[in-house]
């Protein structure tokens, strides 16, 4: 109470003291809050700089709920009041940004928002300083709102940039001018994408080419700080080139900048060169130029005292990788491996199995790679790994009698890793008949060599190679005594582990009972494994987190093409082989999911534990606005809240569609029972085909799982399918439901036209049903490129110099359904006077014709 009486006090000392004691002591359900808020509100209306500067610390120190929902709306006018001393502006805006991070859904957006972007022209940079953080955080959750902002960061960060260091003298740090504001706006900037104006996108690149020019500079000043200054801002720039990824003279530049850097004395510098180093690896401009420093990355990863720098050696070294340098690459991190840290080396035999398949142009030399791997780091190889070579293996003939031949040499070493013995085991056990005719690998030495091994081994091993046995009583007749008398023997058929026992009684009352044919039809060869994503590169993304280099990498490479079974169609045929996305056991050849939801057992008793997976939740917030938003694009991020972040990578060609869906776990807590469904209304299913594969039931923290949805457009349909994800979160049912962007205008075929055969065909469907208009009022800034760029996003042909008024747009495609082809025209004319648009659609159907339009218009 004494503390709130201070607060009246018109001594500085005093009403210091009071909010200092009230800021750090009181508790934001406190009875006394009333009369603290009071005594705030009379210092914010006082207009004593002072005094509203104590007032706006405490609020910002408490930021609690209850101060939020006091003073949010207030604080905004202080803020914009064009009589604001520029101090107060400074607090007014620090506090507005610890309100918003506390409490996003109190703080008014409205007014004021387009005058705290201009609060970047003010005179004082200390001002200009807090606003930029406040509006880098709020145009990070409302990038539309704040799109203004970029052209005046551009030309502030020019004035910054091309000043001398005298020109900003309060805000010069050893001779860098003003870098924590510099860092800002450069932060500020990758909120958005490189700006469409030609002007400012050119001041933009001016701005960077003169921070990359002033990093060639000999320093002004021996001191540390000098430097840190001058990096800090050249970091950000260069963060900034990559985030743009549209320059190519500014990336290969950036890079030559980095690689001096890694050979610097200092350690943070060569860690942060490194890291954004990976994120050059992955455009498709720089990735050359990134190449050119393989020899440092190399000498960095032999000769770094500091492991996290070795570590961003190796990552870097995975991202620079391609056909040209993997063998170089691979023998590296082989030879590193052998005297690596251990907490990074189950990560490197990843990384090492992924490259040696992904780049295998020979297949003998991906066998030894792996085979040197289990040799050196055996006890890191996961059971993913050595999955992945016997997949290999059995799809591919060429490779199976080398590799016999490889694991059967590998074997004689006196001291195996038991990794080694189980992909022995498999691999003979397949294909030893392939090395059976040399007298030195005849099939009693592959038995005996086998055999030798079995009594050091764990039991799920041991498993496995009466299994190889079994098999070999089905390719050697020769040696089915010996291998009988071992299933026989009582340490086998009395064996205390059920698993083992079990198998050596089934196993010798098969090879005893059977006829050969029967053996030899149950004991076939392994069929080729179907398709499906790597689990390497899975369980890689899930030891990384969503959005690392590996997902920027693969999306590079997914643009170049240049893999092993890249994105052109796999061959029908069985033996085909295998993607860098292909599964070891073939656990994915799961039956479709029904589109639908359950169907309900109709049964009268009730499942009291069940999530009630039947009570869809109604469509999230934002849902329809974000489904808008992907009319006219395939991929992005389709919904994301605190838990869980959905993106979207889809692709149509004629009737026919893939949606990759990714699921992202944005906690460090495991998701259970995930469960997507898709559902769909009578009429829809009739229309459209969706085929699911089911997804794994847990996601890890931070990791990410995918979902292929395999799409045919049957009849033409109005009706989007809802996505609904249900699982548990801590304990907590949580149940999500998003409107899927699978709508009509995805199986558009664009179609050039000449001037009079489009105006031939727009008479021809001059019936009043084929035709519907739309004249609405536009919702965006009418920009003429923005506009084409979405005509030709919606999926028609973009007709220039076919209209009479170069003004309007025109385009033609075709609509590909598996019954019919309807060919769609569409008219949109601009009147900028009265910010409104005519859109007029003729296609051969009504109902196509009313559904374009209906999604078309929603773009303007």
């Amino acid at each position: 109470m004494e503390a709130v009486n201070l607060l009246s006090s018109n001594r500085y000392t005093e009403k210091q003291i009071g909010y200092l004691f009230i800021s750090v002591l009181v508790n934001s359900n406190s009875e006394l809050i009333r009369l603290i808020n009071n005594a705030i509100k009379n210092d914010l209306a006082s207009r004593n700089p002072t005094f509203m500067g104590l007032a706006l610390h405490c609020i910002a120190n408490v930021g609690s709920r209850e101060m939020a929902e006091a003073f949010a709306g207030e604080i905004p006018k202080i803020l914009v009041a064009g009589d604001t001393m520029d101090s107060v502006k400074q607090s007014a805006a620090l506090c507005l940004l610890r309100l918003y991070r506390t409490s996003p859904d109190l703080v008014p957006m409205g007014d004021w928002t387009s005058r705290v972007v201009h609060l970047l022209n003010d005179q004082h940079l200390g001002v200009v300083t807090a606003a930029t953080s406040l509006i880098t955080t709020l145009a990070q959750k409302n990038p539309e709102e704040f799109k203004t902002s970029v052209s005046l960061a551009v030309s502030r960060l020019s004035r910054i940039v091309t000043s001398a260091s005298t020109d900003l003298q309060d805000y010069t740090y050893y001779f860098v001018p003003a870098p924590w504001l510099s860092v800002k706006l450069l932060r500020l900037l990758q909120c958005y994408p490189p700006p469409e104006d030609p002007a400012v996108r050119g001041r933009l690149t001016e701005c960077l080419e003169t921070i990359l020019n002033k990093a060639q500079e000999p320093p002004k000043s021996k001191k540390v700080q000098h430097s840190n200054a001058k990096n800090a801002v050249l970091f950000e720039a260069i963060s900034l080139i990559i985030h743009h990824d549209s320059e190519p003279s500014l990336l290969v530049r950036a890079c030559g900048q980095l690689g001096q850097f890694l050979q610097h004395r200092e350690t943070n510098l060569r860690y942060l060169a490194l890291e954004s180093m990976c994120a050059l690896a992955g455009s498709e401009f720089s990735h050359d130029a990134v190449k050119t420093h393989i020899d440092t990355v190399i000498n960095a990863l032999k000769t770094e005292r500091d492991v996290s720098v070795r570590q961003r050696a190796v990552d870097l070294l995975y991202a620079m990788c391609d056909r040209s340098n993997a063998q170089q690459i691979v023998a590296e991190m082989l030879s590193y491996l052998e005297t690596a840290d251990y907490s990074i080396r189950e990560e490197i035999v990843l990384k090492v199995a992924i490259l040696a398949e992904k780049y295998a142009v020979d297949y003998t030399w991906y066998v030894d790679t792996i085979l040197n791997l289990i040799r050196i780091a055996g006890d890191y190889v996961s059971e993913e790994v050595w999955y992945r070579v016997i997949q290999i293996v059995i799809n591919r003939d060429d490779v199976q009698g080398y590799a016999a031949k490889t694991v059967f040499e590998a074997l004689q070493a006196p001291a195996c890793h038991e990794n080694l013995v189980k992909v022995g085991g498999y691999i003979l056990g397949e294909f030893g008949n392939l090395i059976a005719g040399d007298p030195r690998s005849s099939p009693l030495i592959q038995f005996h060599l086998l055999h030798s091994k079995f009594h050091l081994c764990s039991v799920p091993t041991r498993a496995l190679l009466l299994s190889t046995y079994i098999k070999f009583v089905n390719l050697f007749p020769e040696v089915k005594t010996t291998i009988q008398d071992v299933l026989r023997s009582d340490s086998q058929l009395k064996n205390a582990d059920v698993e083992l026992q079990q198998r050596a009684v089934e196993y010798l009352r098969l090879s005893t009972v059977a006829s050969t044919d029967i053996l030899a039809t149950v004991l076939e060869e392994m069929p080729p494994f179907p398709e499906r994503e790597s689990s390497i590169l899975a369980k890689l993304k899930k030891k990384k987190g969503p959005n690392t280099v590996t997902d920027l990498e693969e999306a590079k490479r997914e643009r170049s093409a240049d893999v092993n079974g890249g994105p052109e169609p796999a061959p029908a045929s069985a033996a085909s082989t295998p993607s860098p996305s292909a599964d070891l056991l073939g656990l994915g050849a799961a039956p479709p999911a029904p589109a639908g939801p359950p169907p309900s057992s109709g049964g009268l008793l009730v499942d009291v534990f069940s999530d009630s997976p039947s009570a869809v939740a109604p469509l999230a917030p934002g849902s329809e606005d974000n489904f808008a938003r992907f009319v006219c694009k395939n991929n992005g991020v389709l919904f994301e809240n605190q838990l869980l972040q959905i993106g979207l990578k889809s692709e149509f060609r004629q009737n026919l569609g893939r949606m990759f869906i990714f699921y992202g776990n944005k906690t460090s807590t495991q998701f259970l029972n995930f469960t997507p469904t898709l559902i769909c209304s009578d009429d829809l299913q009739m229309n459209l085909s969706l085929q699911t594969k089911p997804v794994d039931p847990t996601v890890d923290g931070g990791a990410q799982v995918q979902q292929v949805v395999n799409i045919e457009c049957v009849s033409d349909f109005t009706e989007a399918p809802v996505l609904n994800i249900q699982f548990r979160y801590g304990g907590t049912f949580q149940n999500v439901s998003v409107k899927l962007p699978i709508t009509l205008n995805k199986f558009f075929q664009p179609t050039e036209m000449a001037s009079q055969d489009f105006f031939q065909r727009w008479k021809q469907l001059s019936n009043p049903q084929q035709e519907v208009q739309n004249i609405f009022k536009a919702k965006h800034p009418m920009d003429t490129e923005i506009t084409k760029a979405k005509i030709i996003g919606f999926g028609s042909a973009l007709l220039e110099e076919v209209d009479p008024n170069p003004a309007n747009f025109v385009g033609a495609g075709i609509i590909h359904t598996r019954t019919t082809q309807i060919g769609c025209l569409l008219r949109l004319e601009p009147n900028l006077q009265a910010q409104m648009y005519r859109l007029t659609l003729r296609t051969s159907k009504e109902t196509v014709s009313q559904r374009l339009c209906e999604l078309l218009s929603e773009q303007f």
